[in-house]
């Protein structure tokens, strides 16, 4: 695929700086787009609700593929500015969407395991399962899902929480956890006990293994251009690994040596009060992945921990 040029929004962030990092290294000419920390160089400054400078950026650049990375991602930062977001996770995917499909560019989108209601029983759910989101995140990602379904010949790509190679651990679910478990440690820590979720199952994937299926569904999409429609147009990648929060807390605690009596397990499940409800079991099945061909292995994410958690201790 030498010679191939890929547009990645959202390039500055948690998971589209590694999709970055894979298509250079696979000998793709890489664009990123990003909006406050781009340098107009690698990464160009373009704001995704405006459709001309979108259409600038494809004109200039004339990619064979997009992949879109760049959401209001955290369900509850989603609920704060239900407005913004639905600029960014719905119109703006849907404009982009025309514009790749005017062109002919294959838009890979990325979406989430929280399509799902995620009930007791439901899990493994297969691409073709009924979605019903239980908060507005899950909702806004489900109508970019169908703006990319019905605007252009795109893929959906769902994921569930990730983890990985960050600029802080704040940037994911999975990693801020370690800053919990060092929050409460030493005679200056908070003295009350902090409540950590034991009831939602998550299956945390590592950003680099997505970026990797990010880059396979554009090879192999590419090579059957002629044929795409008969290509499915959702897929689902997922590790196996199977955790709630507090064990992964209880695992960071073991790795870095650290006590956490600090932290108590909930296994209350969500409280009927809270504005962000959260499902039960969203596992994916990757079954689609597997029939087109496409490597659905993942790195170990006690392993992974074991050689990186001394760097997430900052």
């Amino acid at each position: 695929m030498s010679g191939k040029t890929v547009i990645v929004t959202g390039a500055t962030g948690f998971l589209g700086r590694q999709v970055v990092k894979e298509f250079n290294r696979r000998g793709w000419n890489v664009k990123g787009t990003g909006f406050t920390r781009a340098d107009g160089v690698s990464i160009l400054k373009v704001d995704l609700a405006n459709a001309s400078e979108v259409e600038k950026v494809l004109d200039e650049h004339n990619p064979q593929v997009v992949v879109h990375c760049a959401a209001n991602r955290f369900p509850d930062k989603v609920d704060a500015d239900p407005e913004g977001t639905k600029k960014l996770n719905v119109d703006a995917t849907r404009s982009l969407a025309k514009l790749c499909a005017s062109r002919g560019i294959l838009l890979v989108y990325i979406s989430t395991d929280y399509v799902f209601p995620g009930r007791l029983g439901d899990a493994p759910h297969e691409t073709d399962a009924a979605t019903g989101p239980t908060n507005l995140y899950g909702l806004t990602k489900l109508e970019g899902e169908r703006a990319v379904l019905d605007e252009s010949s795109g893929v959906v790509l769902r994921v569930p929480v990730l983890y990985g190679p960050a600029e802080s651990n704040a940037e994911s679910a999975v990693n801020v956890l370690m800053d919990v478990v060092l929050g409460v440690q030493g005679p200056g820590a908070n003295s009350k006990a902090v409540k950590m979720d034991h009831w939602a199952l998550r299956y945390p994937t590592n950003t680099e293994d997505v970026a990797r299926v990010c880059h396979d569904v554009a090879v192999r999409y590419l090579e059957d251009s002629s044929d795409c429609a008969s290509l499915p147009r959702v897929l689902q990648f997922s590790s196996e690994d199977r955790y709630t929060k507090y064990e992964i807390c209880q695992l960071f605690g073991e790795i870095m040596g650290l006590n956490i009596d600090k932290i108590e397990a909930n296994t209350q499940g969500n409280d009927p009060a809270a504005s962000v409800q959260r499902p039960f079991d969203c596992k994916l099945s990757t079954r689609a992945l597997r029939e087109l061909g496409i490597d659905v292995g993942t790195q170990d994410f006690v392993g992974w921990w074991r050689r990186e958690a001394r760097a997430f201790r900052k």
